[in-house]
């Protein structure tokens, strides 16, 4: 999911951060691309010891410090924006009537999710558009790579590290596998679940429109949403969207477009 991004990206702690530099940030932390290929070797001997297999292993050991990953991390500013900025910066009006559109098209694809989770077209189509314009921008960095830097580096390493071992035991699986391609954070698939998301919550392939949005209706079913109830701020299916992404800003945009998708 963008982060997914969210799902991940802890807002308060961007917010915490926002008047430093990544230069800054990056000296703070004090981990730099010369001690990941020690931390690899290290982190291979613990992962063998839970039971990680030689194909995650081997998987983990051509990964690379991904230094893009990081830049990008130091640099989340969206969430700061009030929600008519965010809106305007992610293209809202484009998603509301790309979601229409496709509100039509996948009818009979979002009739049987609404009536399996009780989740309807406006919200899923809003994440669907929101996380990779309607699964057209689904990133090209090395998933592994990426959850791996960030298990590495200082600012969240306990969040990462729970990320690498969902998607070590993914390629284990033959889920994933070393070549998975994916955004800054390790989101993959059209609506960038992260790799713990997806170890718990995929109920299909992430990356067709199919497995892709009944994974994100059993996501929020499973995070306490209520078929037929409301999920506009204040209402009790909003703690759902709030479960997907820990950013105010961008719940309240997965609400709001949602309900102009379903004519509301």
């Amino acid at each position: 999911m963008s982060i997914k991004t969210a799902v991940i990206v802890i807002a308060a702690t961007v917010l915490s951060q926002v008047s430093m530099t990544g230069d800054a940030l990056a000296a703070q932390c004090g981990r730099s691309a010369a001690g990941f290929e020690a931390w690899k070797q290290d982190f291979a001997g613990e992962a063998r010891a839970r039971g990680v297999g030689p194909t995650a292993i081997g998987a983990l050991m051509g990964t690379r410090y991904a230094t893009a990953t990081i830049n990008a991390d130091r640099g989340l500013k969206s969430f700061r924006l009030s929600l008519d900025q965010f809106l305007a910066k992610r293209g809202a009006n484009a998603i509301i009537a790309r979601g229409r559109q496709l509100k039509t098209s996948q009818a009979a694809l979002l009739a049987s999710i609404e009536r399996r989770y009780g989740v309807p077209a406006g919200p899923l189509l809003a994440i669907w558009g929101l996380e990779s314009a309607f699964g057209s921008q689904r990133g090209n960095q090395n998933m592994l790579s990426s959850v791996a830097t960030l298990a590495y580096d200082c600012r969240r390493p306990e969040l990462f590290t729970d990320q690498l071992y969902a998607a070590l035991k993914l390629i284990d699986r033959g889920q994933f596998t070393a070549q998975t391609r994916g955004s800054m954070h390790g989101e993959i698939g059209q609506t960038q679940f992260m790799p713990k998301t997806a170890l718990e919550y995929s109920v299909g392939d992430l990356d067709t429109t199919q497995g892709a949005l009944n994974s994100t209706a059993h996501y929020l079913k499973s995070h306490g949403w209520t078929a037929g109830a409301g999920y506009q701020v204040g209402e009790s299916n909003f703690a759902a969207i709030q479960a997907w992404n820990a950013a105010r800003v961008y719940q309240q945009a997965i609400a709001y477009i949602g309900q102009r998708i379903d004519g509301e």
